[in-house]
Formats: structure tokens, C-alpha cells, sequence
């Protein structure tokens, strides 16, 4: 994920349940001195090492034709799903920082008074940001942020293996179930799903549902108008305590991290790993062998990607440096930012880019190719959940497939328990 945006291996936790009671945060002094030219950015800890360094290069190359000083620090998304809450609320928060869209995410946030306010920047700086992005950062008529990254989930395979074991990407479920047989007879694990840290449940779900029911069935579960406990989110979710009844994953996937099962992808030891575009960078840098990039299948027809957007920047409502914050915003948001995130950090920006004469790898031109449809309109595209539904709905459903995963819930349970949620 990223857009500047650099991406975390998971969308980040809601929190609105942390921040229940809050009503916006004291003026934050940054930490970086009383210089008003002087800010803090705080982004998730990218996957690779490597990108902080170039990305860290690329803002202070910025901040000096701006003159402008950015202090860009970087915590593991998991510490700072729980930490930038405290820090907004105590007034000793970042003046910018990245953050997930939709109401969940950014807007829980904007809830709690902690965001500010850039609807009258979006006029004045004229951002070109896609329309469909933009109403994930606008909540109440006011829009609070950049959105990042256009993302995909999908199953990235092993081409190599597949080719060595006569095995053809699958396009409906059958054929997966026909693929996963024939790898598992050769002694690797089909498909290396990790539900540890809770997250992975909302992905699993979101792919499946995207390609049974297309994205207008998705639409109505989100919108209200089709109840979460149907026939077809029933399936969904059954078909992923099929493939691993059948011994197609992992033994437990609720004990493998996110890292884990990418490790057995590398390695070899797995054929499909089911996760998001972001991971191409890493893929390209840790796998040794050619890997393709398809749809979940569906199930009686080929499906469909699942489209959804990283976490972009948003400036604090407390900051005392509001002008630096949105010079630096606006070059978040600008064309050459843009293209610098497509060559450097393989993301895709939510905003026009000029990548015609930009040297990519076949496997991110496909990528590229398959979200733009996501910013013309064309094509279909199935929805991340968990970015448009509250941080109740989320809790349940990253619960719900954690039961179902370990046995202690079937589908149709879970299936009633996220209508329950969702009327919450």
C-alpha cells in the first residue's frame, strides 16, 4: 500500500472502540521544535528495509526545494494501530501521517475530531484525485485525506510448479479443487492462507464473496439492502473450510502469520498465496521462480479481482504547522510523487499518472492493467470489506473466520453473526 504510501503487509485495525469518548486531540507541538517549517510524518514500517531508505531520500530531496524540514519515522503497524491514537489525543502526535480510508479507518477518526479538515485544500490545490477514492476520505460533506494506493486481492501462483505439474490456473472452484489435488500429491501445500493475526479473514472472505456474487451482490450486503446471513455468504465462507477440510492449507491457519505463509510461497513449499498486489515488490525481490497473478475463482465461472485502497496521508487536527503539513500533502498528491511510487515503490497512485515509458516487471504490468479498470469503471471488481464496513462488522468478521478456520464456528454461524454486526 502506498501512493508515498508505503505499504503495510495488512490494512491497519479500526479503532473507533479505542477511541470512544474522545473528542479530538490538544494541539500537537510535532517534537521537532518550535520551527513552523519543521514536521513529523509517521508511516507503517514497510515490508523491505530498503524502501524506508529510498522513501526517507525522496522526502528530503522534497523538503529542500520546499524548504521545509520532515522528520519521516516509521512504527510497525500493529504498535501503531494502538499508539496514534494516544499521541493525537495527548497532543504529541505527527503533523501528517498514513492511514487507512473508509469509515472503519479514516473515518473513525474523523469521528473523534482528529482530523483535519481538507476540504477547502482539495479546492485550492486542485488535487486530481479520482472520484471513487475521494469518497472513501469524505465523511459528513468533508473530506479528511489522500487516499493511497489502488490495490487488488487475488492468488499469486507459482508458474514454474504449475507448468512441472501439467496444473492450469484455475477459474472456478472445481478447478481449484482439481489444482490443489494434484500439488498436494506432489508434496506441497496448496495454498498458504494465514489467519493469525485476524486480519487475513476479511480477505478470504472478500475474494470469495467478490467472485460468487460480483460487485453489485457485494454492494448490497455493504449497503444494507441483502442480509449478511444469505445462501451466498454461507458458500462463500464454506468454500474456504472445504479447501481446508480437504488438507489444501496449512494444518492450522489461525497459528500461521502473514510473513509465514509468504516465507512457504518463497520457499517453494506452497503453489498460491492468497493476498494483496502490494506484496509484488517483495515477490519479485524473495521468489526465484516466475509467479502469475489471477482472480479467486468463482464458482461456476471465472472471477473476479477484489479492489480496494491503501492507506494515504492525513494531517492531525491538532497540528500547530497546518501550512508545512500541506505543502508536504501536496506533494503527496502530485503527478511526480505519483510516478516516483509507480518506479520505485511498484504502487499504484489514486490519481492520473503518466507510466506509458516507465520499465516495469510483466508481473506488475498486469497489475497495473487490471486496476485501472478500477479507475475507469470499466470491468468489474469485487470490494475489500473490511475498509467499508465499521471496526464491529470487522471485529466479527476477522472472529467469525477465526472460528470457522478452527473449528469452533461453521459458516452459517458466522454468517448470522455478521448480520448481527451489521445492524449494530
Amino acid at each position: 500500500m502506498r501512493s508515498m504510501m508505503v505499504k503495510v503487509a495488512a490494512p491497519a485495525v479500526a479503532f473507533a472502540a479505542v477511541l470512544a469518548g474522545c473528542t479530538g486531540g490538544a494541539p500537537a507541538d510535532s517534537g521537532s521544535g518550535g520551527d513552523a517549517t519543521s514536521i513529523r510524518y509517521l508511516i507503517e514500517q514497510p515490508e523491505d528495509p530498503a524502501t524506508l531508505t529510498e522513501l526517507k531520500a525522496h522526502i528530503a530531496e522534497f523538503a529542500k526545494g520546499a524548504g521545509l524540514t520532515v522528520e519521516v519515522e516509521a512504527m510497525p503497524q500493529d504498535s501503531m494501530r494502538t499508539a496514534l491514537q494516544t499521541q493525537l489525543r495527548s497532543g504529541d502526535g505527527p503533523d501528517v501521517f498514513n492511514w487507512g480510508s473508509g469509515p472503519g479507518y479514516a473515518g473513525a477518526l474523523a469521528e473523534a475530531g482528529m482530523l483535519y479538515d481538507l476540504t477547502d485544500a482539495y479546492e485550492k490545490y486542485k488535487w486530481p484525485v479520482y472520484d471513487f477514492a475521494k469518497e472513501r476520505v469524505t465523511f459528513d460533506g468533508k473530506t479528511y485525506g489522500i487516499p493511497g494506493e489502488m490495490e487488488t486481492l487475488g492468488l499469486f501462483y507459482n508458474q514454474d510448479l504449475f507448468t512441472r505439474l501439467g496444473v492450469r490456473p484455475p477459474e472456478t472452484v472445481a478447478d481449484l479443487r482439481a489444482a490443489a489435488a494434484k500439488i498436494k500429491a506432489a508434496g506441497v501445500t496448496p495454498l498458504a492462507v494465514s489467519d493469525k493475526e485476524g486480519w487475513q479473514g476479511a480477505h478470504l472472505l472478500s475474494m470469495a464473496l467478490a467472485s460468487r456474487v460480483g460487485s453489485e451482490g457485494v454492494d448490497k450486503l455493504i449497503g444494507d439492502d441483502a442480509s449478511w446471513d444469505n445462501p451466498d455468504v454461507v458458500r462463500a465462507l464454506q468454500v474456504w473450510k472445504d479447501l481446508q477440510d480437504a488438507g489444501y492449507l496449512p494444518t492450522s491457519p489461525t497459528s500461521v502469520g502473514y510473513d509465514s505463509a509468504n516465507a512457504l510461497f518463497y520457499s517453494g513449499k506452497a503453489a498460491m498465496v492468497p493476498t494483496g498486489s502490494w506484496l509484488i515488490s517483495e515477490i519479485e525481490t524473495n521468489a526465484k521462480f516466475k509467479v502469475g497473478y489471477i482472480p479467486f475463482p468463482g464458482e461456476d465461472r471465472p472471477g473476479i479481482f477484489t479492489g480496494g485502497l491503501g492507506s494515504g496521508p492525513f494531517v492531525a487536527a491538532g497540528t500547530r504547522k497546518a501550512d508545512a503539513a500541506l505543502k508536504l500533502v501536496d506533494f503527496l498528491a502530485s503527478p511526480e510523487h505519483g510516478r516516483w511510487t509507480v518506479e520505485n515503490l511498484k504502487t499504484i497512485p489514486t490519481s492520473p499518472v503518466d507510466s506509458a515509458d516507465v520499465t516495469v516487471s510483466p508481473l506488475f504490468a498486469q497489475v497495473l492493467k487490471d486496476t485501472s479498470k478500477l479507475a475507469e469503471g470499466t470491468g468489474d471488481l469485487g470490494h475489500n470489506i473490511d475498509v467499508l464496513e465499521t471496526d464491529v462488522f470487522n471485529k466479527a468478521m476477522f472472529d467469525g473466520v477465526q472460528g470457522l478456520l478452527s473449528g469452533q464456528s461453521s459458516a452459517g454461524e458466522v454468517a448470522r453473526t455478521l448480520e448481527a454486526a451489521s445492524e449494530k
